[in-house]
């Protein structure tokens, strides 16, 4: 009977393709900056164009990571890296065609 060695070679950069819930996977890095949340009410929204119209023209916003409008309520939801400038927003929704009656969470 004869024997046959099998070798596998590994990548140059070895990487784990662990979930890493047991430990041994590579840990997540921290978030480098704490998110800020602001929340404003506009008016005019009726759409799901008013959403696409909205959100693109906040995304443009400095430090804007995160946009949810509630065509609803018409509440627009904008998470980013600091605190947002009123008039900033307020540019943003009028450029995509909106009031900015103001901002819910003082």
């Amino acid at each position: 009977m004869s024997e046959t060695t099998v070798t596998i070679e590994s990548s140059a950069t070895e990487t784990s393709s662990c979930c890493g819930s047991c430990g041994t996977g590579a840990a997540e890095a921290p978030a480098t900056a704490s998110a800020v949340r602001a929340v404003f009410q506009v008016k005019g929204m009726t759409c799901g164009h008013c959403v696409t119209s909205v959100t693109a023209e906040l995304k443009k916003v400095d430090g804007v990571t995160e946009v949810a409008v509630d065509l609803a309520t018409g509440q627009v939801t904008v998470d980013s890296t600091k605190p947002l400038v009123d008039g900033d927003v307020a540019a943003a929704i009028d450029e995509a065609g909106y009031d900015l009656v103001g901002r819910l969470d003082g």
